[in-house]
């Protein structure tokens, strides 16, 4: 939304926000549904670069075609588990890095990892 159109509405009495904030969603669950989300869109794209139907992919995971567009949607009912064996069953590849050394943490105290995707 434009500023414009966002300073108008609030000025109105309008409350502006996202979904997350509409739920109530704490950072963490936040954080969590992004990362779904993300991974989401990366098996899509990962699939459709190697030429995959969904049903093909469906046969790989030993799983239906509705299954495997439930997993592109992050659907509620899919776990991470099958989100990464969707993506890896594609052909893609997750490496996990964590920091050498000391180990990097956020203002909460929670240690940074990074999970990267690559194909």
């Amino acid at each position: 939304m434009d500023t414009t159109k966002r300073k108008a509405l609030e000025a109105a009495g309008w409350k502006v926000g996202d979904a997350a904030d509409f739920l109530g969603m704490s950072a963490e669950e936040r954080q969590l549904l992004d990362a779904r989300v993300s991974i989401a869109k990366a098996i899509r794209q990962q699939r459709e670069s190697q030429k995959l139907s969904q049903k093909e992919l469906g046969a790989r995971l030993k799983t239906s075609q509705p299954r495997v567009a439930k997993i592109e949607r992050a659907a509620p009912d899919v776990s991470l588990d099958q989100l990464f064996r969707a993506y890896t069953a594609a052909g893609g590849k997750l490496i996990v890095k964590s920091a050498k050394g000391k180990p990097k943490k956020t203002a909460s105290g929670a240690v940074l990892v990074q999970l990267i995707m690559s194909k």
